[in-house]
């Protein structure tokens, strides 16, 4: 068992290193149900010792959902994608890709944000910044950058015909200012949206085309009964499709 303590893991553990961020679907509500988590974990999202999580507080801890409740403070967090995408990882590596140690998973989403919240210069994009660069002081590499958000700019015109130009710009601003101009990009495609903009801002998703982004398809997995979030069963599987295209590429 991995006894897990700031000092060891800087001097011990060579991290693969990949942030989570975007809005509600990324930070999890799986699993909630009248404004409370039901506590129900998913097999595929159980903690296992070679997975830690940056905390609040920038210190490495053992990973555990849900993964998002000290940085969507204020909400109701359940259960996310990013557990089981750090055990598929674990899991196939053991046969495919051996190059992955140690998972380190950042959370940054924060519910209902839009990308206009995530610009240059505002605070949702310092803090991502910030735990990034914190995630790598002790060692480690980022691989890359899960990124699940959209469902708030389907409410209005304006917004949802400006995604593809804002989110173009949010990448090139995080490889530039993480220093890694080719950093992977992982999108998810949306399965719902709090207006009725989501066709718009799922076209705008698919039409960007810079290299190193990828897209993975969120449509047609099980929503919670508002009709906004996925069921605990679908974040698991949105993980584990998120850990194949990660290791596709």
């Amino acid at each position: 068992m991995l006894i897990i303590s700031h000092s060891s893991l800087a001097a011990n553990l060579a991290k693969d290193i990949f942030i989570l961020a975007g809005q509600s679907n990324m930070a999890g509500r799986g699993g909630i149900h009248g404004g409370k988590w039901d506590g129900n974990v998913p097999t595929e999202c159980k903690p296992n010792p070679s997975i830690l999580r940056l905390s609040a507080q920038l210190s490495w801890e053992a990973a555990h959902e849900p993964l998002h409740a000290d940085i969507d403070v204020g909400k109701a967090c359940g259960v996310g994608p990013g557990m089981a995408f750090a055990n598929e990882l674990l899991s196939r590596a053991n046969s495919s890709s051996p190059r992955i140690g140690v998972v380190g998973l950042v959370p940054c989403a924060v519910g209902g944000t839009k990308i206009s919240q995530w610009v240059k210069g505002s605070r949702l994009y310092g803090e991502l910044v910030k735990r990034a660069k914190v995630s790598v002081s002790d060692g480690g590499v980022i691989r890359a950058i899960l990124w699940y958000q959209g469902e708030s700019d389907t409410v209005r015109k304006v917004d949802a015909k400006a995604y593809k130009g804002k989110m173009e710009r949010l990448i090139m601003d995080l490889r530039t200012d993480l220093n890694i101009p080719s950093l992977l990009i992982i999108q998810v495609g949306l399965a719902s949206g709090e207006g009725k903009l989501v066709g718009t801002v799922r076209k705008a998703q698919q039409e960007i085309k810079f290299g190193n982004v990828k897209l993975v398809d969120a449509k047609g997995l099980r929503l919670e009964s508002d009709h906004l979030h996925l069921t605990s069963i679908s974040e698991a599987h949105l993980g584990i499709n998120l850990a194949h295209a990660y290791l596709s590429v």
